[in-house]
């Protein structure tokens, strides 16, 4: 069960934060089995007052169509698997909405199956 949080400078596309929304649903159900419905997203446009970055820090080159995706996800994916992810989502992304890689930046927050509750307040996952 992820729940994705994605960022972007604000764009003058309305549509454009739900489809970098898609392509990272269908990079994680491609890349990490996530099933299919287990789609939780928060999409986020700043103006630039609300979204700062280094446009060169580790020696990437970073503009202002910069995507910041931050996925909380159970423990237990694999290097490989996140790797593939990382690449699967960059390149959707490239492929669908002309993003440079560069512009590309994901953060996995592992977490512990108790540690939600899809509601009516019980841990559905905890054993």
């Amino acid at each position: 069960m992820p729940l994705v949080r994605i960022d972007i400078k604000k764009n003058p596309d309305p549509t454009y934060i739900g489809r970098v929304g898609k392509i990272v649903y269908q990079a994680m159900k491609s890349a990490i089995n996530v099933p299919e419905a287990d789609n939780f997203q928060i999409l986020g446009e700043h103006d630039g007052d609300h979204f700062i970055y280094d446009a060169g820090y580790l020696g990437i080159n970073r503009t202002d169509k910069l995507v910041i995706i931050q996925i909380t996800l159970n423990e237990g994916r694999s290097t490989e698997q996140k790797k593939s992810l990382y690449k699967t989502i960059a390149g959707g992304l490239r492929e669908a909405l002309g993003v440079s890689p560069e512009d590309v930046f994901i953060n996995l927050i592992e977490v512990k199956k108790e540690n939600w509750s899809f509601g009516n307040g019980i841990a559905q996952y905890a054993g």
